[in-house]
């Protein structure tokens, strides 16, 4: 390895980040560019801004070259699951996706079991049921008769458009294309008869290619405007949780994984799909992950809730940012009260303080009233569900777990990180923060054989990125609460 210049461009529900790793020995990162990424609510629709979110990409690689920095032996994508869109004729974009929080997937996963039951769907992909998922986001556009579906030829997930935007190839990497429960998550391709039954459009679906797969190369125009040499799209473990499963600094098979941000997504990694009526009951989930795994979890709605709360506060004029919270947090009263955090009434409400009031009022809770005291309960309640979660995946897999790796931005989050070993009673190892971008330079690094392995990238990730380790602490007062918490959870 003699000094490779790699990008990655992460893409997450808030923001967007393009940043420069250097492998020479150990990785190194550098942001060189991050931007917000915001909802846009159109004609009582909520979108993403696609071509704005483009432009980013460019100011970045423009900022880069003003350095003299030209020269890439990568550039690669990685989003969140389950957004699309749709490209027409001449390679025409048909309009700005639509957002997974959207209302237009409402009583959409009812509708759906009329014509396929949901034990049936989820036998074939393996995915847990959410209504943001894509078979949902699709059919509701199939019930609606949506005009652009007429003239709609492919369908590009979140990461797959960019790359496409990049490059002009139009192809669908698996790892984000297993979150849409349209996979079979057995032989990996597109499930005609989940398509046949809800009557969804097959041949819009883009080809697939395995993650770490050189896509092609940047448009000469691209290079032209933002004057870097020629580079390799690749289309690396696209969808965030799997570029940050491929970063897990772990280095036995005892652990269990916790992507901490916006979303918390807790599970293991398995050779195999686990589907099954355990799995189906407890709605546990079977996505795509590198070098022929599966990552075997759960989506909680994590971190959400607080960013929820501070932008309510920021409305009222109280402007706290997020290390103040958790200082308020930390102060509060212990287990004044919980919720269960994936509550669909916590999915997008107008004001999320409102809705934590609202669900400790129904479950005979004295509701929080400070900024502390709603912080606080948010993130007991993830420890909280954090540990109900270890539990089904214990059962499922049969056996113990010596280890939650937690990585992504919510490792910045010390109290929350504590709360999680207290309340599992498992040893808690935070780190790498950055383990999204750092998972997709590993898995474009593959591409090109400048690593020869998962576990040779994971022990350069222990070689190049400080850990922290959390060992559980008054174990037996959580464990009381645990029984409290239980019986709120739907």
């Amino acid at each position: 390895m003699a000094g490779s210049n790699y990008l990655a461009v992460d893409f997450g529900a808030e923001s967007g980040r393009v940043i420069l790793g250097k492998l020479d020995k150990i990785l190194s990162l550098e942001q060189i560019h991050r931007f917000d990424n915001r909802q846009i609510q159109v004609m009582g629709h909520y979108h993403w801004d696609v071509l704005n979110l483009f432009s980013e990409i460019k100011i970045a690689l423009n900022m880069l070259s003003n350095r003299g920095i030209t020269r890439f032996k990568g550039i690669g994508m990685d989003t969140w699951g389950c957004d699309f869109g749709l490209i027409g004729r001449d390679n025409v974009l048909l309009g700005n996706p639509v957002c997974y929080r959207d209302s237009r997937t409402d009583g959409m996963m009812e509708a759906a079991f009329e014509l396929m039951p949901r034990d049936e769907i989820y036998k074939y992909s393996g995915i847990q049921f959410m209504q943001l998922n894509t078979i949902f986001q699709l059919f509701s556009m199939v019930k609606s008769n949506h005009p652009v579906l007429d003239i709609a030829e492919k369908l590009l997930f979140m990461p797959d458009l960019f790359h496409f935007l990049l490059s002009g190839e139009k192809k669908t990497e698996y790892t984000i294309a297993s979150t849409s429960q349209l996979i079979n998550a057995q032989d990996k391709s597109w499930e005609a008869k989940i398509f046949a039954k809800l009557g969804l459009p097959l041949d819009i679906m883009a080809p697939l290619v395995e993650p770490g797969t050189v896509l092609g190369t940047l448009l000469p125009e691209i290079c032209r405007q933002v004057n870097i040499e020629p580079a390799d799209v690749i289309a690396s473990a696209t969808h965030d949780t799997a570029a940050a499963v491929a970063a897990v600094p772990a280095q036995d098979s005892d652990w269990i994984y916790l992507s901490s941000g916006t979303w918390s997504l807790m599970g293991i990694e398995s050779d195999d799909p686990v589907i099954g009526q355990a799995s189906l009951q407890n709605n546990f989930t079977n996505e795509g992950g590198i070098k022929g795994t599966i990552r075997f979890l759960k989506n909680i709605m994590g971190l959400w809730l607080l960013q929820g709360c501070r932008k309510s506060w920021q409305k009222q004029g109280n402007e706290l940012d997020y290390g103040e919270i958790v200082g308020l947090a930390e102060q509060a009263t212990p287990f004044k009260s919980l919720v269960d955090p994936d509550d669909s009434r916590f999915l997008n409400p107008p004001d999320m303080p409102k809705a934590i009031e609202a669900f400790c009022r129904r479950t005979d809770q004295t509701p929080p009233e400070t900024p502390g005291e709603f912080a606080r309960c948010v993130l007991e309640s993830l420890a909280l569900k954090y540990r109900y979660v270890s539990e089904k995946l214990e059962q499922m897999a049969g056996k113990s777990f010596k280890t939650i790796h937690i990585v992504g931005g919510g490792t910045k989050n010390k109290l929350l990180n504590q709360f999680t070993a207290d309340a599992t009673g498992i040893k808690t190892v935070t780190g790498p923060i950055e383990a999204t971008a750092i998972g997709n330079i590993l898995v474009q690094a593959l591409a090109k054989e400048e690593i020869s392995s998962l576990s040779e990238a994971r022990r350069l990730v222990v070689n190049s990125f400080p850990l922290e380790t959390y060992q559980p602490k008054q174990t037996e007062q959580w464990d009381k609460i645990y029984e409290r918490f239980k019986s709120y959870i739907g």
